[in-house]
């Protein structure tokens, strides 16, 4: 577990300043796997695939994910099959990265590590 997902998510606000550059690859050297795409009208988002044995697996995950998600008041888009979870973060009233992104992802990889754990 990094550092990053012991942290608290900070309210943002749409005048909220985005992640600069050296933010962005400092924070993305703290987690691993996550990839930066631009996948929608150019805003980043921090993408990661996570890989279960079976649909139920995905759902607990998910499930899991979405309390933590809560709790922060901060989302993902999710996208649940058979076998895997896609895991998408971006700051939507900022459009754009922000620290809690890659606080949210850390704290997605922990809950994975749990997840995974509790399903064997």
């Amino acid at each position: 577990m990094t550092p990053l997902s012991k942290e608290k998510c900070a309210v943002t606000r749409r005048n909220t300043t985005p992640a600069t550059d050296a933010e962005i690859a400092e924070l993305h050297s703290q987690i691993d796997g996550w990839e930066i795409a631009h996948v929608v009208d150019g805003i980043p988002r921090l993408q990661k695939r996570y890989r279960f044995k079976d649909f139920s697996g995905a759902m607990r995950f998910s499930v899991e994910l979405g309390k933590a998600s809560d709790e922060e008041i901060h989302h993902p888009r999710l996208v649940v099959e058979w076998g895997w979870v896609n895991v998408e973060w971006w700051t939507h009233k900022i459009r754009a990265l922000h620290r809690n992104d890659f606080v949210m992802a850390a704290k997605t990889d922990a809950i994975y590590a749990e997840t995974a754990q509790a399903s064997e």
